[in-house]
């Protein structure tokens, strides 16, 4: 029985074609996919199609430190609240310790998407203790003005206990800023007891005369609640900035037109204890759209408490201010307590106002809030642009590849390229495959990590053609060169492609946002670089070492023994005999 060969591979030398269909059959296949999917184009990231990139800075202004479960928890909310909008291909990550970058595609939902991803969404449900109309209305104010935009916190509308109606006559702006700085002192006292209906009458009755000198943090409410003006931006802005929630503090709602600002006592329910907010259209009172929020346990007993106690007041102490981020959305009032954990705010929303509101309710505070430092736009057309640009610079690129490739390899030059076009093949239709399965996107840096890939797959057959060589200087015939070379040039190949996989690995994991892609298209080609070497240029090889062209070592094959320096055929060598020694006795 004959001893098998070293170096050489029965099944790799008799079946190469074997092999070579098997791998055309799958380009096929994947290619059919392709286009039976409809998705035969990659997917672009934000900076080849377009839309908007924001980043946000955090800052610790309410209590909260700037570290990274905060802002890890700021990113989930933001993602959620993006997502909420229908903007499933929204990136949302933090840079450094105290930026977050959110990148929004061109889509109809970005202007959204952008509104929301920063507002801090504090909510609290806070008693009202004084109000008044500024600017042109505080003049002649309208007992109905605040009527139609006002919330109604009840569970349903047959046993509301309370209603949508906020009358302003009994709250009517003072003359002078002496007796609205007393209605504020008694309010404030009244405060420390709001089921006392004497409190409660004489705050609403600026001519009632304060009992005791204020203390000097009521005077300075008195000088913030009397200098307010709604009607002003820069004062709105300002309004009750940096209160917590156990203070009294100021604050500014819009109702029909109209700024009203408004005392606001302790919050009495916290917006982290509304378990659900929806947004819903009412056809029974033609409310139009209304927010419905729904109560955890403990935040129904406190909603229950505050608006039990509310209730004996008279106005405005029975209402309650529903303040978010600083802004009273509503102030209704109540006459009863409200029970069954649930509540509405209506007002005059339009329906993307009320799924905006809902939606923030929803997915909670953030934990810090946070600054627009830029905004960046990006342009389909540009980004168009910057597609070309990186095509061209992969073009030239390939171009300066095949030059090489021709000019020192000559013939073996059409078995690279042939395996380049594979390659390149097999990486559009993977590419265009993957946006649809795993959400891949092609942006800048994952085209430029594409045109690295062009390096790392020619200095594969690199490899390979110099192991041939070497093989064919020792004086052996092509067939055998190919055979035996390339037990060798498989180990270094796999080699150095395990080390570029594994970079392009760990720069996957450890970085974030757009380096990601470059790191995903670098670690994609570098496994195909191992399959077409394998299954395509290895069996290619094979196939055209029995040709003639190749194995009579033609000059333009760029396998010609002579210009190889090659020692004469091992074939035509023979050992000398050693004399044969006879066994001594």
């Amino acid at each position: 029985m004959a001893a098998p060969k070293r170096g050489r591979s029965a099944s790799a030398q008799s079946k190469p074609g074997r092999t070579l269909a098997l791998i055309l059959i799958a380009i096929v296949a994947l290619t059919g996919g392709m286009f039976l999917s409809g998705h035969t184009t990659p997917r672009l990231g934000i900076d080849l199609a377009g839309g908007t990139s924001i980043t946000l800075e955090a800052k610790a202004d309410q209590g909260s430190a700037i570290n990274k479960a905060n802002m890890d928890t700021a990113v989930e909310i933001m993602n959620r609240r993006v997502n909420g909008l229908g903007v499933s291909e929204a990136e949302v990550q933090t840079q450094g310790d105290r930026n977050i970058i959110v990148n929004i595609p061109k889509g109809t939902n970005s202007k959204e998407a952008r509104a929301q991803v920063g507002t801090t969404a504090k909510l609290y449900f806070r008693p009202v203790l004084a109000q008044d109309a500024t600017g042109s209305a505080a003049a002649s104010p309208s007992p109905s003005a605040s009527g139609s935009s006002t919330a109604s916190p009840s569970p349903s509308a047959s046993k509301s206990g309370a209603t949508g109606e906020k009358a302003t006559s009994s709250s009517s702006p003072s003359a002078s800023a002496t007796s609205q700085g007393r209605a504020v002192t008694d309010a404030l006292k009244a405060d420390s007891t709001p089921s006392a209906s004497a409190s409660a009458s004489s705050s609403a009755s600026p001519s009632a005369p304060a009992s005791t000198a204020p203390s000097a943090a009521e005077a300075k409410l008195q000088a913030q609640y009397t200098a307010l003006d709604c009607s002003k931006k820069e004062q709105r802005t300002t309004a009750g900035k940096g209160a917590k929630p156990g203070d009294t503090t100021v604050g500014c709602g819009e109702s029909s037109g109209v700024w009203y600002k408004y005392l606001l006592g302790p919050a009495a329910v916290d917006g982290t204890e509304v378990k659900k907010a929806q947004a819903v259209f009412d056809t029974q009172t033609a409310a139009g759209w209304q927010v419905t929020m729904t109560f955890n346990g403990k935040g129904s007993k406190k909603f229950a408490d505050i608006t039990g106690q509310l209730a004996k007041n008279t106005q405005p102490q029975n209402e309650f201010g529903i303040v978010l981020d600083g802004e009273v959305v509503s102030s209704p009032y109540v006459s009863s307590s409200i029970t069954g954990g649930s509540a509405q705010i209506s007002g005059s929303f339009t329906q993307d106002e009320a799924q905006n509101l809902a939606n923030m309710l929803s997915y909670g505070a953030l934990p810090l809030s946070f600054k627009e430092q830029s905004v960046t736009t990006v342009t389909a057309a540009l980004g168009g642009d910057q597609l070309h640009a990186g095509l061209l610079a992969g073009a030239i690129g390939l171009l300066l590849v095949v030059i090489y490739l021709v000019a020192y390899y000559r013939g073996l030059s059409l078995v690279a390229m042939a395996s380049l076009l594979v390659s390149g093949i097999l990486t559009y239709v993977l590419m265009a495959l993957l946006g649809p399965a795993i959400g891949f996107a092609l942006n800048l840096p994952a085209v430029c990590g594409a045109i690295v890939a062009i390096g790392i797959t020619a200095d594969s057959f690199i490899v390979y053609f110099e192991r041939i060589r070497d093989e064919i200087r020792e004086g052996r015939s092509l067939r055998p060169a190919v055979e035996r070379a390339w037990p060798r040039a498989r180990r270094t190949i796999l080699v150095s492609d395990f080390v570029s996989f594994l970079a392009a690995a760990v720069l996957f994991i450890v970085t974030v946002g757009k380096v990601q892609g470059f790191a995903f298209t670098l670690g994609l080609t570098t496994v195909l670089d191992v399959v077409v070497v394998f299954f395509f240029t290895k069996p290619l090889m094979t196939l055209l070492a029995r040709r003639k062209f190749f194995a009579s070592g033609s000059k333009w094959s760029g396998l010609d023994p002579k210009s190889l320096g090659a020692k004469p055929p091992l074939r035509r060598t023979r050992r000398p005999s050693a004399p044969a020694h006879t066994k001594e006795a």
